[in-house]
């Protein structure tokens, strides 16, 4: 990227200012830092020299409250045709306390010059709830009436600031009304990646209800269970013209499943549904498949995805049955389930038979193929078992959902996971909901064999456990032992870190939440005993980013996937180290160079990932904005 060059101001403006989406100004992904009005005059000069400002992107740069008072004032006075507002990833590096009034700046600009905007996208600004605040006022304004397109998504907004949202566009619609204009009337809401929980998901709800106008709602990733996602789909029901509806990674369940069966009616103009990782199970599917099934009922469905649900052999004929008549379905999705052989060749024959085959994925990641019964009457009983272990969850809903919650809340300290996760696990006779014996796995029977199902049936004080394996692992050896133990510590990290993506929520919620506190302990550790740099290239060899000057000890047999994943997470921590936050950043760059000329890096789509959470972390001891 060449550098700014003032003596072609004028050549450069134009460029800014037009673009095939209409006139405007962009400085997307320019990786500006802009702390104060004179850093601001690239942005300030661009607004002042558009003739009809419809659009305004800042993406990927960084705004501080100063730079933005700046370009506030600009704003008042060539704002009123402001159109869209693409603020996405705008405040790397800065603290939550800046945000809010970077924010608000802004946004009273707007509003003094009248704007009337179609679209909101403030996604990938990790404001919290206090950002949710900063932004109320001026999406309950005029400014806002017109709101067609709001995009919240990883910006998070937790149950709080879900609540505040809620209120706002609740006021954005009252205020509509009375002011005698059209009511708000928004289609797009994307807000994934928040955990909103059921509370914020029950607020939003509401104001679903009232608006009735939504056309695409995309809400993964909120730790939602079946009560939020029954208040959702009553919300939406309202809501005729729905096309799109991404509830990925939530907790439906079966009593989830029948709310939104109960709606899905509703939405005649339905294109994309996607359920992917949603533990419907078998009977949760079984009944969606019944509401997707009538014929001549949502005749644009183009794509499904129900992939990562535990589905077995039995709901395999109803999905297939359910896709017969979408003439307009170009991919179904059902990767990581357990419909065996026996239910994947159910699958192809009825979608081959229905001309539908070529919208099948993979099927890979089939859970079932190392266990798969070969007796039927086995087989059925299973099926039994599976749907007596759902009734006892659904019962135990209502008294442990607050319980539940906390299963996902990241400060839960080690004690109550422990708690948490034996309350969680549902006995039938003497199997768990997983269909495995009920055994005590020991800490170093996980780690030859690291499996999702070891690691739930993993008992005790796992992370002392973890911990004392590294420090016996660490005696009468050759090297130092502060080295050895770090090694050996890392190693375990990213045997249980590599579960993260877990196509079983319970699986890959335990993974988190050790994970999390694993990490921890070891940014202690590396502080207290001065090791930082010793743990900085253990992680980049574990990573494969760096190679071991040991062979033996380079050797990586775990999920990588799942290791860069859970970074995301962590390293946005308060007790994760700035020293290795910028290590990792400058050895995931280097990476993406290093592969340009050679073959492609089956990674690089987790790398890039990690590299854009490790851009919102730069401020050393500042948390994340």
């Amino acid at each position: 990227m060449s550098s700014f060059n003032l003596n072609d101001l004028g050549a450069q403006l134009k460029d800014v200012t037009q673009n095939s989406t209409g006139i405007g100004v962009s400085f997307a992904k320019k990786s500006l830092k802009l702390d104060s009005k004179e850093d601001a005059m690239e942005v300030i000069e661009a607004i002042q020299g558009c003739s009809n400002l419809e659009y305004l992107d800042l993406e990927g740069n960084t705004l501080g409250p100063l730079a933005a008072m700046a370009v506030a004032e600009a704003l008042k006075e060539k704002g009123s045709p402001l159109k869209r507002a693409l603020w996405k990833d705008m405040f790397t590096g800065r603290l939550r306390a800046e945000i809010p009034k970077a924010l608000e700046y802004l946004g009273t600009a707007l509003c003094t010059a009248g704007t009337q905007l179609t679209e909101l996208d403030l996604s990938d600004n990790a404001f919290g709830p206090v950002g949710a605040e900063g932004i109320a006022t001026f999406l309950s304004s005029s400014s806002c009436y017109t709101l067609r397109i709001l995009k919240l998504h990883n910006t998070g907004l937790g149950t709080t600031g879900g609540k505040i949202l809620a209120k706002a566009l609740l006021d954005c619609y009252d205020n509509s009304s009375k002011a005698g204009t059209p009511p708000l009337a928004l289609k797009v809401f994307v807000a994934g990646r928040n955990r909103l929980e059921d509370e914020g998901a029950k607020a939003l709800a509401f104001v679903f209800q009232k608006l009735t106008s939504l056309e695409e709602v995309v809400m993964p990733q909120n730790g939602i269970y079946h009560h939020g996602i029954t208040a959702i789909a009553n919300g939406l029901s309202t809501n005729s013209g729905l096309k799109i509806l991404n509830l990925n990674d939530n907790t439906v369940g079966f009593k989830g499943a029948q709310a939104l069966a109960k709606v899905l009616p509703n939405f005649q103009n339905l294109e994309q549904l996607n359920l992917g990782d949603c533990l419907l199970k078998t009977r949760g599917s079984l009944i969606l498949a019944e509401a997707l099934a009538v014929k001549g009922n949502y005749p644009s469905l183009a794509e499904v995805n129900l992939s990562y649900n535990e589905i077995r052999t039995k709901g395999a004929n109803s999905i297939a049955h359910a896709m017969a008549d979408k003439k307009h379905l170009i991919a179904l999705q059902l990767d990581g389930n357990a419909f065996g052989k026996e239910g994947r060749t159910l699958l192809r024959n009825s979608l081959t038979v229905s001309k539908r085959i070529e919208s099948l994925g993979s099927l890979s990641n089939d859970e079932s193929d190392s266990e798969e019964e070969n007796d039927e009457e086995n087989v059925d009983d299973e099926e039994e078992n599976e749907d007596e272990e759902e009734d006892d969850d659904e019962d135990d809903d209502d008294d442990d959902d607050d319980d539940d919650d906390d299963d996902e809340d990241e400060d839960e300290d080690e004690s109550e996971i422990e708690s948490k996760e034996n309350e969680d696990t549902v006995t039938n006779g003497n199997e768990t909901s997983n269909n495995v014996a009920r055994v005590k796995v020991s800490i170093t029977e996980f780690l030859k064999s690291p499996t999702g199902e070891r690691l739930l049936l993993l008992q005790d004080n796992v992370v002392q456990g973890f911990i004392d394996h590294a420090k016996n692992s660490s005696k009468n050896v050759d090297t130092s032992p502060q080295l050895r133990f770090i090694e050996e510590y890392t190693r375990i990290v990213m045997k249980v870190s590599a579960l993260c993506t877990s196509g079983y929520i319970d699986v890959r919620l335990r993974a988190q939440n050790l994970t999390d506190i694993l990490y921890s302990k070891l940014c202690s550790f590396a502080t207290e005993n001065d090791q930082i740099s010793v743990w900085n290239n253990a992680l980049l060899v574990n990573l494969g980013l760096i190679k071991a000057e040991d062979k033996c000890n380079g050797k990586i047999n775990w999920n990588l996937e799942g290791c860069f994943k859970a970074l995301e997470q962590v390293t946005q921590k308060d007790y994760f180290l700035e020293e290795i936050r910028t290590t990792l950043k400058i050895f995931l760059e280097k990476s993406t160079k290093s592969r340009k000329a050679k073959v492609a890096d089956s990674l690089q789509e987790s790398k890039d990932s990690l590299k854009a959470v490790l851009n919102h972390t730069q401020n050393a001891g500042s948390q994340p904005g």
